[in-house]
């Protein structure tokens, strides 16, 4: 047994030795350094994502301070509204109630002020001073001909009794707001101003905001009549410290936060300051946002401050740090006891090395001459001889003769070199059945080794291992449903053409392919459907191309074609004309013929690119270019694709984004009855409220929200918030209203689409006959069968079908008797050129008179002309909608022209 003696430490620690030990060392402190910097990289995101939040949150704050201030003007305009004459007592009793100081912090007073005449402007000064006001004056004194004092002004503090009198229109910043104030009839802000009641001591920036209030109480609708009927101007004083320290306070204590009029970052614009910056102006982190009410835009800058750092630093870094270099350590002394162990087992176990070949090996002792003395017990299993009786075989005559020379010069040269393990040698061996076996050997002499004394032959059988090569290589390079190369050796055979035409200058071309419709193959047929069409494809696209040009697989419906040596784009167009052709056939799957089309992008090389991620990058590109323009095309890559797709995907990454911050609302268009005059439902149009662009329609979003899947979940967003306006419009008492929701064929023909349908109308309580779900008329050209389920089942649920767009494309009439459908929509398209095409009308008519043969009620969308609805009246249309009766309205404007409606007849 072997000592610790005999292994000292300065042997085991020699590189040739302990090698694996460092490596590993070595290997851990790497991963170590990274996960340390990857752990620092995250506090700052995750500190970077917090400064951003509530720079986010502050801009909301101020934003929704100022909405309601306003609304508070609005509130006070509207006493002059009701009352027509305000007194000063009437306004003190006012303003007590609003509480501007327990709810709306930084209003340092609600006023008025009037328009006087110049030969008004007497008995007005003496008015005011009969109500106690002895000192009142109208200042300063302009050139008229009208002033406008402020004659209330409440709190009625000391401070705010400075203002009264004061003639803010003399000011060139107040007068600038009050002007687009009586013109636009809107409430406007002033630019920065130091209000009049300010001390000295207390100077700090502040700003009015002014609401018009006109004579009558209504807005004159033209401009000329605002100036003449305007009567003055309820206003709201503001100081920003007041305003802003409250909010910043509540939510970013520890930014530094700067507010700048106009926009501009001077010293004379700055409005706020909070003055927690470093005083080096050194931070972390900067956001700047525009901040845009009554007419003003402020720059709101924020910065991280030293405060905030300190308090968003953390201790895990360090720690990562410090325990990776531990478990480094750790680890070497492991490894290390490991090399010991196994060191201590190779020189304990040194003579019987022949003998404790592994069992899975042929093991032969030979004599001198070569004559075999001993045989492991493995060979009965290997070759199927009796390792007893091995002596009684004749080793020559079972090796192949082609390499018995082989064997014998190994022989030969281990005598030579007792000890050494000789280089391998391979061989043919026949088994006990007479079957040849490929193997490789070693020779060692051993002669002088006790209990050997002989030449060990260690022979390996390479059959059974040859055979799982072979297997593994075609598992490895090759597609195992179509048998065509897969992604790996496609990738090889590409560099390669890659690099030879960058030698030659010598033109190839790259296809990329994708089947087009083949998702819903697989979806209605079945993926054993799916896979015998990919298998077919894959046979018809290798007729199509030479020997020497390669087709591969990449996985799902997509292929590509490798053209090694071609003459130009032209060459490699016709090879893709050829492939259509081709393709564009109809196939016989699962007793359903359908039809197969695809669509091709190419590449050329080297003239597109010399790099091989480049060339499948632009190839990609070109074919999602083929679909946009119809499916079975082929387009050439252009560098304009490049810029399109990233477009396209800061557009997936902007809609996604929107859809997790729930920036999606709903529209309502309402629909009418043309025989009752009456709206007896709306159609629920789905809007993004985007940071930038506002309002945006689904027209220009719905196509990348389908292509990218996301018109899933928008889908069920849109019918949720539907099923709680229902609700809503329940409330308001419109109880009868229906509302109607549009799906795509994406959507409709998900395998979770029924299921969605009946959690939401589960989870939301909402009545089932309340909701009307608009389907396009390309649905009809989907499997019938799988159509008719998905109808019956919706119908069974209670709710209204309607089938939209109808009379354009191609639609069966078998499918409009045999499915269960209540409601057709004539296209817009049509109603659009009514009555001046007479194709349109005829048209129109014949859709009308269709549907009341089928028993189908008939809605008429994009009305907007009388002589339209008049037309459509007479054709015996039911239904209509357009922007004639409503542009689509939010859920409170919708509600107010519900009531309205009821008020008045909407179209006489």
């Amino acid at each position: 047994m072997m000592t610790k003696k005999d292994l000292p430490l300065r042997q085991l620690l020699k590189l040739r030795n302990s090698w694996i030990a460092w490596v590993v060392f070595l290997v851990s402190v790497v991963a170590t350094v990274l996960l340390w910097q990857v752990s620092i990289r995250l506090v700052e995101d995750r500190t970077e994502a917090r400064f951003r939040t509530q720079s986010l949150q502050l801009k909301t704050a101020i934003e929704e301070r100022l909405l309601n201030y306003e609304q508070v003007l609005a509130g006070s305009a509207g006493l002059f509204a009701v009352t027509g004459k305000v007194t000063r007592d009437q306004w003190k009793e006012y303003v007590d109630n609003v509480d501007i100081n327990r709810y709306y912090p930084g209003i340092e007073g609600i006023g008025y002020v009037e328009r006087i005449g110049v030969r008004e402007m007497a008995d007005h000064i003496a008015s005011v001073r009969a109500e106690g006001l002895y000192n009142y004056l109208v200042k300063p004194l302009g050139t008229g001909p009208y002033y406008y004092p402020m004659v209330y002004l409440e709190p009625g503090t000391e401070r705010n009794r400075k203002a009264l009198g004061y003639d803010a229109f003399s000011d060139p910043i107040h007068r600038t707001a009050m002007e687009q104030a009586r013109d636009d009839a809107i409430p406007t802000v002033t630019g920065k101003v130091v209000l009049v009641q300010e001390s000295v001591a207390e100077d700090q920036a502040g700003f009015l905001m002014y609401y018009p209030v006109f004579q009558g109480g209504e807005i004159p609708e033209i401009r000329a009549e605002r100036r003449m009927m305007l009567a003055g101007y309820v206003f709201s004083a503001f100081r920003m410290n007041n305003l802003i320290d409250g909010i910043v306070g509540l939510i970013s204590p520890f930014l530094d936060v700067r507010i700048y009029d106009s926009g501009v970052v001077a010293r004379d614009t700055l409005m706020y300051g909070s003055n927690l910056g470093s005083l080096d102006n050194e931070f972390s982190f900067e956001m700047s946002q525009t901040i845009r009410h009554g007419g003003r835009e402020w720059l709101l800058q924020t910065r991280s401050t030293p405060a905030f750092d300190y308090l968003a630093a953390d201790p895990r870094p360090p720690i990562v740090l410090g325990s990776g270099l531990a478990i480094s350590l750790l680890l070497w002394l492991f490894v290390l006891a490991l090399i010991r162990s196994r060191l201590i087992a190779q020189v304990s176990a040194g003579r019987y090395r022949a003998i404790t070949e592994g069992a899975a090996n042929v093991t032969l002792v030979m004599d001198r001459r070569g004559r075999p003395l001993y045989a492991s017990p493995s060979s009965r299993d290997i070759l199927g001889f009796d390792p007893d009786k091995v002596e009684a075989l004749e080793f020559e005559k079972l090796v192949h003769m082609d390499d018995w020379s082989h064997l014998q010069r190994g022989f030969e040269e281990s005598m030579a070199s007792p000890g050494k393990q000789m280089p391998v040698v391979r061989a043919r061996v026949r088994d006990a059945d007479g079957q040849w076996r490929d193997m490789e050997g070693t020779f060692t002499a051993m002669l002088s080794v006790p209990g050997v004394n002989g030449v060990v032959l260690s022979l390996r059988d390479l059959t059974q291992l040859k055979a799982a090569q072979s297997e593994l290589h075609r598992l490895a390079f090759y597609d195992p449903l179509t048998g065509l190369a897969n992604r790996q050796l496609f990738r090889d055979r590409l560099n390669h053409v890659v690099r030879r035409s960058r030698r030659s200058g010598e033109a190839a071309a790259l296809m990329f392919l994708d089947l087009d419709g083949f998702k819903r193959i697989n979806d209605t047929l079945g993926h054993d459907a799916g896979d015998e069409l990919l298998r077919q494809v894959a046979q018809w696209l290798e007729g199509c191309v030479r020997e020497e040009d390669s087709v591969a697989r990449l996985g799902g419906d997509e292929f590509v074609v490798l053209l090694s040596r071609i003459s130009g784009s032209e060459a490699a167009g016709k090879v893709a004309e050829n492939i259509l052709r081709r393709l564009c056939q109809r196939i016989r799957l699962n007793d359903h013929e359908v039809g197969v089309t695809v669509s091709i992008g190419i590449t050329m090389i080297p003239h597109d690119s010399e790099d091989a991620g480049a060339l499948m990058k632009y190839a990609d590109l070109a074919m999602y270019r083929a679909k946009e323009l119809g499916r079975n095309t082929y387009q050439f890559f252009t560098p304009a694709m490049n810029i399109q797709a990233a477009r396209r995907l800061l557009q997936q990454e902007e809609l996604a984004t929107a859809l997790d911050g729930d920036r999606f609302v709903l529209h309502y268009q309402p629909k009418v009855d043309l025989a009752t005059q009456r709206v007896i439902g709306v159609e629920a149009f789905l809007r993004w409220h985007h940071p930038e662009k506002g309002l945006v329609s689904a027209q220009q979003f719905i196509t990348l929200a389908e292509e990218t899947g996301l018109i899933i979940r928008l889908g069920e967003l849109a019918l949720r918030q539907a099923c709680i306006q229902v609700q809503a419009l329940e409330r308001a008492g419109f109880e009868s209203l229906k509302m109607a929701v549009n799906f795509s064929v994406r959507q409709l023909t998900d395998s979770g689409f029924l299921d969605m349908i009946r959690r939401v109308i589960t989870e939301t309580g909402v009545s089932p006959e309340r909701l009307e779900l608009e389907m396009p008329a390309e649905l009809l050209n989907e499997d019938p069968r799988m159509l008719r389920e998905l109808l019956v089942s919706l119908n069974d649920l209670g709710v209204c079908l309607i089938l939209d767009d109808f009379g354009t494309g191609s639609c069966s009439l078998v499918a409009l008797q045999q499915l269960p459908l209540d409601v057709i929509k004539i296209d817009h398209r049509f109603i659009r050129d009514i009555p001046y095409n007479v194709s349109a009308t005829d048209v129109a008519s014949a859709v009308i008179a269709l549907a009341h043969k089928l028993h189908l009620t008939v809605v008429a969308e994009g009305v907007e002309t009388l002589q339209q609805l008049t037309f459509l009246k007479s054709a015996g249309c039911a239904q209509c909608q357009g922007n004639l009766f409503s542009y689509p309205l939010d859920e409170d404007a919708l509600i107010g022209f519900l009531i309205r409606q009821y008020e008045k007849p909407l179209i006489s």
